[in-house]
C-alpha cells in the first residue's frame, strides 16, 4: 500500500478553492496545471467550502487516471465518530467521484474519544473506501496518545501548519513522527503569501536567495519546506501563474548553505511551544 510520500513531497493544497467569490474556470485550471506537471497529491476536507472544494476537486481530477493520483481529505470532529463518520465520507466520495480515499484525515480533534474515532478510520479502510488514514493539528501528546492505541500506529500523517517562519514542530513534533516514520503535511508553507509572519518575505535573507536563484521570495518558503525530511507540502492557489511558480519548485533545490541562512534567519525556537495554527 502506498503512503503519501511514495507521490512525492509537494501537493496541491484547496482551502477556501470553490468559493462563490472565486473563479471557479480559473482554479480548476490551476489544479489540472498542477497535475500535468506532475504533482499527484491533491488535499481538501469537507469543511472547506462545506463541499464546495471537494465538488471542485472531483471536476479538476476527472480527466486524470485515478490511480496516478492521491487524494486526500478530513472529516469534522463532529462527524469523527459511529453515528456520522461512514455518511459524511460517503459524501465526501461523491463530491470527489470517486470511490476510495488515497489518506482519510482527522481534522482536528473534537469530543469523541480517539479510540472510536480509530476505530471508524479502521473500518472505513475495511470497507475499502479509504486507502490509509492519518490526523491533523495534532501536537506531541495527542500523537503519543494516538500511538499507544489499537491500530494506532496505522496513522499515516499529522498534517500541521508549518513554514519558514514558524518552526515550533521541529523542537519535539516533527522528532517523534520522523522517529516512528510518520510524515509531516505542511499546511500553509507560503505563509499564507507571508502574512502569518510579520517581515518574512521582506527578510534581507529571503530577498537575497531570491534574486541568487532569480525565484520569488514565495518560491524560497516552499523550497525551504521542501528541502525537510520526512515532509510533504501543500501550497494552495486557485491562479494558473501561482501554480507555474509552485510547480517550478520541482526542479529547485536549496544547497547546505542557503539551508543555514534561513536557518540563521529564521532558527527554531530554542524550547517547546504550542502548535501553531495559524
Amino acid at each position: 500500500m502506498a503512503d503519501i510520500l511514495d507521490y512525492g513531497k509537494l501537493g496541491m493544497g484547496t482551502w477556501f478553492l470553490g468559493e462563490p467569490s472565486g473563479n471557479r474556470t480559473e482554479e480548476t485550471a490551476a489544479l489540472r496545471y498542477g497535475l500535468e506537471r506532475g504533482i499527484r497529491i491533491i488535499d481538501t476536507a469537507e469543511m472547506y467550502g462545506s463541499g464546495r472544494s471537494e465538488r471542485l476537486v472531483g471536476e479538476a481530477v476527472r480527466p486524470f487516471a485515478r490511480d496516478k493520483l492521491f487524494l486526500v481529505s478530513k472529516v469534522l470532529p463532529s462527524n469523527a465518530n459511529r453515528r456520522n463518520m461512514e455518511h459524511s465520507l460517503d459524501a465526501s466520495l461523491k463530491a470527489l467521484q470517486t470511490d476510495y480515499l488515497d489518506l482519510y484525515l482527522y481534522h482536528w480533534r473534537g469530543g469523541t474519544p480517539l479510540e472510536e474515532t480509530v476505530e471508524m478510520l479502521e473500518n472505513m479502510a475495511a470497507k475499502g473506501k479509504i486507502r490509509t488514514w492519518g490526523v491533523s493539528n495534532f501536537d506531541l501528546e495527542d500523537m503519543e496518545e494516538l500511538l499507544a492505541l489499537e491500530h494506532g500506529a496505522n496513522c499515516r500523517t499529522n498534517q500541521v501548519l508549518y513554514h519558514l517562519g514558524s518552526r515550533g514542530i521541529e523542537v519535539a513534533l516533527k522528532p517523534f513522527q520522523d522517529a516512528h516514520g510518520i510524515p509531516i503535511m505542511a499546511y500553509c508553507p507560503l505563509a499564507q503569501a507571508g502574512t502569518l509572519r510579520d517581515g518574512l518575505t521582506e527578510h534581507p535573507a529571503v530577498r537575497r536567495l531570491a534574486a541568487e536563484l532569480c525565484i520569488s521570495v514565495y518560491q524560497v518558503l516552499l523550497c525551504f519546506t521542501l528541502a525537510q525530511s520526512n515532509t510533504v507540502s501543500i501550497p494552495r492557489t486557485g491562479k494558473t501563474a501561482h501554480m507555474k511558480e509552485i510547480a517550478d519548485c520541482l526542479d529547485i533545490r536549496l544547497n547546505a548553505e542557503q539551508l543555514a541562512l534561513l536557518d540563521d534567519a529564521f532558527p527554531k525556537p530554542p524550547y517547546r511551544v504550542p502548535l501553531d495554527v495559524e
